[in-house]
């Protein structure tokens, strides 16, 4: 009996398709991940429209999440839990906006990513996503989809299409949706360029393209999905120093705003006060598709309460906790315990109270000062509730670095992060030398020239769907930076005798003022901006390393279109062949063409630091060469953060006497410029 099925086995095993060996997906045997792709697509394709594809809508019809127990992790509690509130009408309804900073909202979005990440296989992912669809939200379920692919084990090698795409409300002017409409009605296809808010009376006009770059918000949202606040390690893994790339992201994103600021001759951004006005207003100039418009924000107004979420006051006495915390060197937790902060780990700690994350040690004490900060400046519109509006641009992760007060709020928290890290002891000689090792030049191989070119994306799923009216061609055009590529020439020289591992740490630093005073070594490496970090083996003697502006480990290249996911994923089902979209596969990171500041015509002068650091007393990883690119500030999924020292590392402490840094043979500093191109 034994033999006939084993034999049986091997007849069978003949018989099927030969794929490479990542062909076939060890969770449900027979299914592709171009496979899964293509029901990824369809899931997310017309979001605020019914299924369309009949897999998906027979599933829909006819799948019972409680009917199987044994397909979750959990034997169904988080699929028995959501049903039940769907069935109770607890649910928020379809066609309403949906704000992850509203709690019940948020919850009911969580409901379902509960059900997506106990899945054991992608069988049960994609029915219960399918059935789901049909009766949650909109928003709730896209966000949950979304998150549940990029941690979800089933999830490894999706590409999630662009949000700018899937729900283009969020990212694109309330003029050109209606131009879209009327395109599709009258069935006119159309390209509409997207202009920026506001008008050249309005000094922060000259950094809307930073601020409303969709790329940009594409990495800020897809960052809060990588590290979301509500994370708990029940869902499969720690997210390693999720406090500190809270901290590190957004103080990048800060240093790259006031790099951009000076580039277009404003002072670099000042944090926000809660006992002053908000000096700059802001109207969105857009639509949710359901619920009117974004509430705009007229200038100079002073902070109110907010009814049902914060009195200015309560922000107030959060941050003397914090300030008070930094100063004391500790925190104290749930139980009254003291968590010594004065260290190279504090920082982590620090930032999961201030955001506050799930993470937090004493949510109740410290609060959560960034997130309600968020809603406290999405609802200066209408503290009161009077008018009804929806939330704000701050109060959604996709639009919020559109408003510029979204820059001032985070240098007010990049400045409390800055309090304690001013409090740390400056690093010492032995500290940042690498013994035998010097960095003897660096050059740029092409010239830092930046320019603006037009990017174009589908406005299809910003319109309605109508058997009676055939989808048209209608896209949005919208100017972005972008640079010519460059590469870095470094040479550096290893007198060990014996191969060593070197991190390569690239900064720049903007060197003048706006009224173009010179920084002091102290006050520019804090608006230094993180250009790259990598790992490379160094030979015995010299060593000439090329390294490419592409391959930067805080950047990732443009997202493929929606269109172009589904006809890639779509051609290799059909044709039984691999589909590899893995340097796609994580939307976090800063976009590769804003890797460069905007500079000025004439040439913006940044100072260029090259360090180098032991590389085997950093690495948490067995290859730390092979590693993939925006881990700097996105980490690795599931892993260890690839480097032990600190993010910022050598330029994120107190530096009273910049010659300790610049006598470091293995620390170099050179002078460029970038230049901008007006006419590109």
């Amino acid at each position: 009996m034994k033999l006939l099925i084993l034999c049986s086995l091997i007849a069978a095993a003949a018989a099927w398709p030969s794929f490479s060996d990542d062909h076939f997906l060890s969770d449900d045997p027979g299914v592709t991940l171009a496979k899964k792709q293509q029901d990824v697509n369809h899931l997310l394709d017309d979001i605020y429209d019914h299924l369309h594809f009949s897999d998906l809508k027979d599933f829909s019809d006819t799948f019972d999440p409680e009917a199987d127990s044994s397909q979750y992790t959990d034997d169904g509690a988080a699929a028995h839990a959501l049903i039940q509130e769907i069935k109770d009408h607890r649910v928020l309804e379809q066609h309403h906006w949906f704000s992850l900073f509203n709690t019940r909202q948020r919850e009911e979005a969580l409901l379902l990513f509960d059900v997506l990440i106990h899945c054991k296989t992608w069988s049960c992912f994609v029915h219960n996503a399918a059935y789901f669809r049909e009766r949650l939200n909109e928003g709730e379920f896209a966000y949950a989809l979304y998150v549940a692919v990029i941690h979800s084990d089933l999830g490894q090698g999706i590409v999630l299409p662009p949000l700018y795409e899937v729900t283009p409300h969020l990212f694109t002017n309330s003029e050109v949706i209606n131009k879209a409409y009327t395109a599709k009605m009258t069935q006119t296809p159309g390209k509409f360029e997207m202009k920026f808010t506001g008008t050249k009376k309005n000094k922060e006009q000259r950094v809307a393209y930073f601020g409303e770059d969709i790329g940009l918000n594409i990495h800020h949202v897809t960052w809060h999905m990588d590290f979301p606040f509500w994370w708990k390690d029940s869902y499969g893994y720690h997210l390693d120093r999720k406090g500190e790339l809270f901290f590190w992201a957004h103080h990048q994103l800060t240093a790259r705003f006031d790099a951009e600021r000076l580039s277009n001759h404003l002072d670099v951004v000042d944090e926000l006060h809660w006992d002053d006005v908000i000096h700059e207003g802001f109207a969105p100039h857009t639509n949710y598709k359901y619920g009117g418009e974004f509430p705009a924000r007229p200038d100079d107004v002073h902070f109110e309460d907010v009814d049902g979420v914060a009195n200015v006051r309560d922000m107030v006495i959060l941050e003397s906790r914090i300030r008070d915390a930094i100063a004391h060197g500790y925190i104290v937790d749930r139980s009254g315990n003291k968590i010594d902060i004065k260290n190279d780990h504090g920082i982590d700690t620090l930032g999961e109270i201030i955001e506050s994350s799930a993470y937090s040690a004493n949510p109740q004490y410290y609060g959560s000062l960034h997130n309600t900060a968020h809603i406290m400046l999405g609802r200066q519109g209408d503290p009161h509730g009077k008018f009804n509006f929806p939330p704000g641009v701050m109060e959604h992760f996709e639009t919020a670095t559109r408003d510029p007060s979204f820059f001032r709020l985070h240098k007010y928290i990049d400045n409390i992060f800055k309090e304690h890290k001013d409090t740390l002891p400056p690093y010492t000689q032995e500290e940042l030398e690498f013994s035998g090792v010097s960095v003897d030049n660096i050059a740029i191989d092409g010239e830092l020239k930046t320019y603006f070119d037009n990017f174009e994306f589908s406005l299809i799923n910003a319109v309605d769907k109508s058997d009676k009216v055939k989808d048209v061609e209608i896209h949005a055009i919208v100017p972005r930076l972008n640079h010519q590529e460059f590469s870095y020439n470094i040479d550096i020289t290893n007198n060990n005798g014996n191969k060593v591992l070197g991190t390569i740490r690239i900064f720049l630093c903007p060197r003048y003022d706006n009224n173009g005073v010179l920084f002091s070594f102290e006050e520019g490496r804090w608006h230094c901006i993180e250009m790259d970090k990598f790992y490379k083996s160094l030979a015995p003697g010299s060593n000439h390393i090329v390294r490419k502006s592409v391959d930067s480990s805080v950047t990732v290249p443009d997202r493929p279109s929606f269109d172009s996911l589904k006809r890639k994923a779509d051609q290799a089902v059909e044709s039984h062949s691999k589909l590899d979209l893995h340097e796609f596969e994580r939307s976090c990171g800063i976009p590769n063409r804003l890797l460069l500041p905007k500079g000025t015509t004439s040439g913006m002068e940044f100072s260029l630091f090259v360090g180098v650091s032991d590389g085997d007393e950093d690495k948490t990883v067995d290859n730390p060469e092979d590693l993939a690119a925006t881990h700097s500030q996105c980490g690795i999924h599931g892993e260890k953060y690839p480097d032990k020292r600190p993010m910022g590392y050598p330029v994120d402490r107190h530096i009273p006497d910049p010659r300790v840094v610049l006598q470091a043979p293995n620390i170099h500093k050179v002078h460029v410029k970038i230049f901008h191109d007006e006419h590109h």
